[in-house]
């Protein structure tokens, strides 16, 4: 399937999804404490979702097993909620996705769990940073490469590197549209944006290299080295000015 270009009704249904996703990720970023296990988050978003009338778009999607991906620390993507307990200085990424009158809208965010480093509070304040570049990026007749390239120049020019080889992408009514969005690129490459496409940035950035591996559950990724890594995600529309953040908390 090629890139889609929605209407503006189907952007409207896309705005009501991404006002579920921002919904539920406002409650947990403030029930994140110490002493929480991770599957009591996945448990606060099932149930926010039902309140909503809204469905998961990770729950069962290739198998995995919860509504949220709970990152901590080292772990960049697609962390699996269970009896891990967060401890004062940790840091977790948030990841969620729902579905909502067909429409689908996707976002992340890192938050410390109570007092965390400076060294920590920068790395997420500058993967945001690297978000928001992207978006500003995103603009009609742009190209893909410009949001890439600004996202990656953003987070390399603080010192951190991004992850290359997980990317963002274009949803709608699947989760998963074309484009594929990488976090690093060139200017002035790739596909011509227009007006109507709708996507999900998502640079992950690490105080390490970039590189990453997969973890023993086949589902949750690692830094190679260790180092710690954050997650900023929000779903947005191509408009005739500056992009449209769909999924604004």
């Amino acid at each position: 399937m090629g890139i889609v270009i929605k209407s503006e009704r189907e952007i409207q249904a896309m705005r009501e999804a991404g006002g579920v996703v921002a919904t539920v990720l406002e409650v947990l970023k403030l029930q994140v404490a110490p002493g929480m296990r991770t599957k009591e988050l996945d448990a606060i978003a099932e149930g926010e979702l039902e309140k909503l009338g809204a469905r998961s778009s990770f729950k069962g999607y290739q198998g995995f097993p919860a509504a949220l991906c709970v990152s901590v620390n080292d772990e960049v993507v697609h962390g699996i909620p269970g009896e891990r307990v967060l401890a004062e200085g940790d840091i977790v990424s948030l990841d969620f996705g729902a579905i909502f009158n067909g429409f689908q809208g996707d976002a992340a965010l890192t938050v410390g769990v109570g007092e965390v480093t400076p060294r920590a509070r920068e790395l997420m304040e500058v993967t945001r940073g690297a978000l928001e570049a992207g978006i500003a990026a995103a603009r009609d007749e742009a190209r893909l490469g410009d949001i890439s390239a600004a996202i990656q120049g953003y987070a390399e020019s603080k010192g951190y590197s991004v992850v290359r080889e997980y990317c963002g992408h274009g949803i709608g009514r699947e989760m998963h549209e074309e484009p594929q969005i990488p976090n690093f690129g060139l200017p002035g490459t790739g596909p011509v944006l227009k007006k109507g496409m709708t996507l999900a940035l998502e640079p992950m950035v690490n105080i390490g290299g970039w590189r990453t591996r997969l973890g023993g559950n086949h589902w949750t990724v690692l830094t190679a080295d260790g180092s710690l890594s954050a997650h900023s995600e929000n779903t947005i529309a191509i408009t005739g000015g500056e992009a449209e953040v769909l999924t604004a908390l």
